[in-house]
């Protein structure tokens, strides 16, 4: 019986001290580490051919593991009741037209996103609705909370951020 009792004590010793190592980033009261979103609004044209840089807002902190998603938004509908809704588009986006298809698209590293279009014509046949005030929002997700079919509703909700805390950028 002595034997069972000290097995017991050393085993549950052993199960409460054992347990070291980093408890991983912590964050401080009121920062969002969940990962953060904001929109830019991207003019393309032949003299910057076709493409935006877009660097990060200095509140934004990207590190190389983060997942960077970028949504366009392809339309503004009714909602039926009065009001509308704004539909989003997650890159890369092909675009058929009657001069043949683009897409929109992007690359980025941990302190920027290049937004660019690509096409099988000359862009400088597109209209302006296609190049003069495209609404992008770059989310800055890490990777753990990231998926590929992840839609803009589902990524707001799923990092606790409401439309009016979007920071717009130009």
């Amino acid at each position: 019986m002595k034997n069972i009792l000290l097995f017991f004590a050393v085993s549950t010793t052993l199960l409460f001290t054992s347990c070291e190592g980093d408890p991983g980033p912590q964050g401080e009261p009121g920062i969002n580490i969940l990962g953060q979103v904001f929109e830019a609004n991207v003019n393309f044209t032949a003299a910057n051919n076709f493409e935006q840089l877009v660097i990060f807002p200095s509140n934004v902190e990207v590190f190389e593991s983060d997942v960077i998603l970028v949504y366009w938004l392809e339309d503004v509908v009714s909602d039926g009741n009065g009001g509308t809704l704004d539909v989003w588009s997650q890159l890369p986006q092909t675009i058929y037209t009657s001069e043949g298809s683009f897409q929109y698209t992007f690359n980025h590293t941990f302190l920027d996103v290049l937004l660019f279009l690509q096409a099988d014509f000359d862009l400088t046949l597109l209209g302006n609705g296609f190049t003069n005030d495209q609404i992008f929002r770059i989310a800055v997700v890490p990777s753990e909370f990231a998926s590929a079919d992840l839609t803009m509703n589902d990524l707001l909700r799923n990092l606790q951020i409401e439309t009016h805390q979007i920071e717009k950028i130009d």
